[in-house]
């Protein structure tokens, strides 16, 4: 596995796939039971991944509680990030969700405890509650990161106009800086190119990438007809084949596997690890097995190279309209350069 600064705000050495542990214990319903949990985690290791995505709610905190146990023994080889906002369970009443700074800080000596280590490597706030000041979250990061509770902060779910905000703040008021986001991104959600993530390219943030299958949608057993409980569970985290643009992206998707002897699962993969070795910034996508079995199978796409035939013929089925004012500046763009042909910058102006 390859290896990449954590985008170009720090010198953190993360792998190029984080290992998501959302699927780390029972606490919803579903999910690994802690041997199988313990097979995943050391088949990523193996693997030379060293990047763990986690929160304090990923089933009811079991998720920490495992990783934590996982991790002991070789603690600071690892960068464990994980989520406040949220809480724990669903009888976590108003007090214990939010952003705010109450909750922040005790959500995080929680995680620690979880996680039986005495400092977090990376902190998300994990979908903003609209209510928070952004002052009052960078505030409280930039306390936490002074008391070594937290090595980097950055925001999950957020819009891009409140992130680039935050950005700003943070460095106008010496705190310490946001480092990166993160977003759901892949081939069936691909709306954060409209702001998010020419916003991350040109500031620097690593962006990491949830749901890179679609909630299983890129594996292609949800097509339409295709009835799975599972898929009922995990409700709108499952994309659906309900456009004509959906059943492009999958009939794309199956015509390259094909071609490349692939499954499209490794070929979804390999789209976003071919598009993350393109960028100025750090493109991490998270990968978030069930099982061993699915794990291996989902490794085997850094094996896979896409020719950039096969990129772009993904990503034309794939594309979102980027709307008002991209597509015009787009259009303009001739009329801004006198008529003559000019290069695009390689980083994004701000």
């Amino acid at each position: 596995m390859r290896y990449t600064t954590f985008g170009r705000r720090t010198g953190l050495r993360v792998s190029e796939l984080a290992l998501g542990t959302g699927n780390f214990g029972t606490g919803w319903g579903h999910g690994a039971e802690r041997d199988e949990a313990r097979k995943i985690f050391d088949g990523y290791v193996e693997a030379g991944g060293n990047f763990f995505d986690t929160a304090n709610g990923y089933q009811a905190g079991q998720a920490e509680v495992l990783l934590g146990e996982f991790i002991a023994s070789q603690r600071d080889d690892f960068v464990i990030a994980t989520k406040y906002s949220f809480g724990t369970t669903p009888a976590d009443g108003i007090a214990r969700t939010g952003n705010n700074r109450k909750n922040l800080v005790r959500a995080v000596e929680e995680s620690l405890k979880r996680l039986k280590t005495d400092h977090i490597d990376l902190l998300w706030a994990h979908i903003s509650d609209g209510m928070t000041p952004m002052e009052e979250i960078l505030r409280g990061f930039d306390d936490l990161v002074s008391a070594g509770k937290i090595h980097y902060a950055g925001l999950s779910n957020f819009p891009a106009w409140r992130i680039a905000r935050a950005d700003l703040l943070a460095e106008l008021r010496g705190w310490a800086p946001l480092v990166g986001i993160q977003v759901e991104y892949s081939l069936a959600e691909r709306t954060a190119d409209r702001e998010l993530l020419p916003m991350a390219e040109a500031l620097g943030l690593a962006v990491t990438q949830w749901s890179p299958l679609g909630g299983g949608f890129l594996t292609g057993k949800y097509r339409a007809g295709n009835d799975d409980s599972r898929a009922t569970k995990l409700g709108m985290l499952v994309h659906a084949e309900k456009s004509a643009r959906e059943t492009a992206i999958l009939d794309a998707l199956f015509a390259v596997a094909a071609e490349l002897d692939a499954t499209p699962t490794q070929v979804a993969i390999a789209w976003l690890l071919h598009k993350a070795r393109a960028a100025s910034t750090a493109l991490i996508p998270i990968l978030g097995s069930r099982t061993r079995e699915q794990f291996d199978a989902t490794l085997g796409a850094l094996e896979v190279r896409l020719s950039d035939e096969q990129f772009a013929r993904l990503s034309a089925a794939s594309a979102v309209e980027l709307g008002v004012p991209h597509l015009q500046a787009a259009e303009m763009l001739p009329a801004l350069s006198g008529g003559r042909d000019i290069r695009l910058p390689i980083v994004p102006v701000i």
